[in-house]
């Protein structure tokens, strides 16, 4: 039995738009980048493609009853930016969610550029984050009735890296520290949207405790940059209003727009990060993790990292940093039904999460990552991360144990 949580501390489940929806032609959707990077080959596993995913788009009300019954407060989804023109799929599901008693907390950007942006340099590009803006501000004209929590931005800094820098994720440039300015326009989108959205407005940023690799200095100092570059380069911004490294593009006026307040920051959660120096075009190497399990994507189990992690964050931050969701934590599992792997990873992750809340970060919710198995980027349909796993040859929906697990510990909670 898990520990209490406090009287209001939020329980949700996640997803991405591309990740589960499908129907990418219906009701005027447009092509994005994850649709062109997809569809060429050799860029996923398989030749997987998000065309039809878990068909959410039109199995929407089973997805939403499932959440009922595994007794969630509220639930994490993205609004596909390819949809801008016909929103009424949202429409819909927000109406679901409300009538289930379900709060909706919609992620604007889960990196789904629409591919005619990209045309015209996607994220390089300034006016992205302009364009962004008025997608936010629409979106927050049709739901902002109904909606009162946004996500502007997930993990900036996956997406900066994996798809601007090292090419394996959409659009797949390979610029290494030449897309740096990508970092900024996100971070300018963000603040921009911030500005325009109705309600509370998130950021969610990945996160990882930096260990290095020895004693040795020179690791040390890799060690350093590294957290640099994934956590500082997207936390300090919104918090110290200044970059922790020279970024191109920044103008006059950029760092307070960036450091519009929020209500809230999300976290997302899997795995520390063990650093050697190198020599190459980046002075960082990853290595292992000595002695740690690791998941069916070989990421090591570490969750104590995430008691570190929040409570680095408290020390570093201190006064400038908001309330705390964690808003993706969640492990691949390749045990099927019987996923007694993953009942374990969530145990501990949130025994480590109230562990920091005890010891005084304002962490208010906590989402699993995810509600079903679904296409994971350039892995395709390989790894496995749902609560329910889905056969997607006949999406068919499969309860797990861990569904069952994490159903009975929310239900013990509110039968206390």
């Amino acid at each position: 039995m898990l520990p209490p949580f406090p009287e209001g501390f939020v329980v949700g489940v996640s997803t991405s738009a591309y990740q589960i929806e499908g129907a990418t032609t219906d009701d005027g959707r447009e092509p994005s980048i994850w649709d062109t990077f997809a569809h060429t080959r050799g860029n996923t596993r398989n030749g997987d493609t998000g065309d039809i995913a878990c068909d959410h788009y039109h199995r929407w009300p089973e997805d939403l009853d499932l959440l009922v019954e595994l007794g969630v407060d509220a639930y994490r989804f993205s609004i596909a930016w390819p949809r801008q023109s016909n929103l009424d799929f949202y429409d819909r599901l927000v109406d679901g969610l409300l009538a289930r008693g379900i709060t909706p907390l919609p992620t604007l950007y889960h990196w789904d550029l629409p591919q005619a942006l990209e045309d015209r340099g996607g994220w390089l590009n300034r006016e992205t984050s302009e364009r962004f803006a008025q997608y936010a501000a629409n979106v927050g004209r049709r739901l902002g009735d109904r909606v009162h929590r946004w996500i502007t931005l997930n993990e900036p800094v996956v997406h900066m890296a994996e798809g601007y820098a090292f090419g394996t994720h959409a659009p797949g440039r390979t610029l290494m520290l030449d897309a740096l300015p990508v970092a900024h326009h996100l971070l300018l989108a963000h603040g921009l949207a911030a500005q325009t959205l109705p309600g509370e407005v998130m950021l969610t940023n990945n996160c990882t405790p930096v260990m290095p690799a020895s004693d040795d200095e020179a690791d040390h100092a890799a060690a350093a940059i590294y957290d640099g570059f994934h956590n500082r380069l997207f936390n300090d911004p919104v918090m110290l209003g200044t970059y922790p490294m020279d970024v191109p593009g920044v103008r006059d006026g950029d760092m307070d727009i960036i450091r519009t307040p929020m209500h809230a920051l999300g976290i997302n959660y899997y795995n520390p990060t063990r650093i050697a120096a190198a020599d190459g075009p980046l002075p960082f190497r990853m290595v292992p993790i000595e002695g740690a399990e690791t998941t069916a994507f070989g990421w090591p189990v570490v969750p104590e990292g995430l008691y570190d992690l929040l409570t680095g964050l408290k020390r570093t931050y201190a006064e400038a940093l908001p309330p705390i969701y964690i808003t993706e934590n969640g492990c691949s599992s390749d045990e099927g039904t019987a996923d007694k792997s993953r009942i374990d990873y969530l145990d501990a992750h949130l025994r480590a999460a109230h562990r920091a809340l005890t010891d005084g970060v304002d962490l208010r919710g906590f989402f699993v990552w995810s509600l079903l198995d679904n296409f994971e980027w350039s892995d395709g349909y390989r790894q496995r991360f749902g609560l329910v796993g889905v056969d997607f040859a006949t999406q068919v929906r499969t309860r797990n144990d861990s569904f069952r697990w994490l159903r009975d510990e929310l239900t013990r909670r509110r039968d206390h």
